[in-house]
């Protein structure tokens, strides 16, 4: 049984530093994954606007700030990490940095107006809208909100929610799920270790605790002899 013991503590030992070389592979290359992400963020250059108190402003006012952060955190549910807002690191390169530029994007497109110019009478469910140009808000919606075929509604459609914005949010998005993954990829990483250093701990004292004993010999003495 001793010996049974022994080999297993071996083997759990065996796979814990398998376990642990695994978590030090995934911390190297989402190491990597970081460094290039950065590097990606910075010759982008795109940055978020902080005040001298440290708060994120939009056009130099907290307030329109405030109104993007509330269309990220409450209209779209983001569970906004507040670590990931550095104004000593306005470079957007976390996610949180990145949802935040997505919403603003979002934010302002949804809050525009744009200029619809008829050449011509247009007539659509028996409502006539002469020639001329029309201010369209866009009024809070989004690119499926609008019937593309009215003749004030789909130009603004294509106006406001433009090839450009749909980019820049697609683009935002690819650097948001990035830098989710390589979170997620650091977390693993941290979790393999953490695993394989308890398995290496437990195998090697199974083995420790199944050493052999020394072999102790009673030493006899004559009879009468002070020890």
């Amino acid at each position: 049984m001793t010996t049974r013991l022994r080999r297993l503590g071996l083997v759990l030992a065996v796979i814990g530093l398998l376990f642990a070389a695994g978590g030090a592979y995934a911390f190297i290359k989402t190491q990597e994954g970081y460094r290039s992400l950065n590097a990606f963020s910075s010759a982008q250059n795109v940055q978020l606007t902080y005040n001298d108190q440290g708060q994120l402003v939009d056009r130099g006012e907290t307030e329109g700030a405030q109104a993007i952060m509330s269309l990220l955190a409450n209209d779209w549910g983001y569970p906004v990490v507040a670590g990931d807002l550095n104004p000593n690191d306005p470079i957007v390169n976390t996610s949180t940095e990145y949802m935040f530029q997505m919403a603003t994007v979002a934010y302002h497109t949804l809050h525009s107006v744009q200029t619809v110019v008829l050449t011509e009478d247009v007539e659509y469910n028996g409502e006539v809208f002469k020639a001329g140009e029309y201010q369209v808000d866009v009024a809070g919606r989004y690119f499926a909100d609008f019937d593309r075929s009215h003749p004030l509604e789909g130009p603004a459609r294509a106006q406001a929610w433009s090839p450009t914005a749909h980019a820049l949010i697609g683009e935002l998005g690819v650097g948001t799920v990035t830098a989710s993954a390589l979170q997620m990829g650091l977390g693993l990483a941290g979790l393999f270790a953490a695993l394989g250093f308890t398995l290496v701990l437990a195998g090697l004292g199974l083995v420790w605790a199944t050493r052999p004993e020394p072999v102790r010999v009673p030493v006899l003495r004559p009879a009468g002899v002070p020890a």
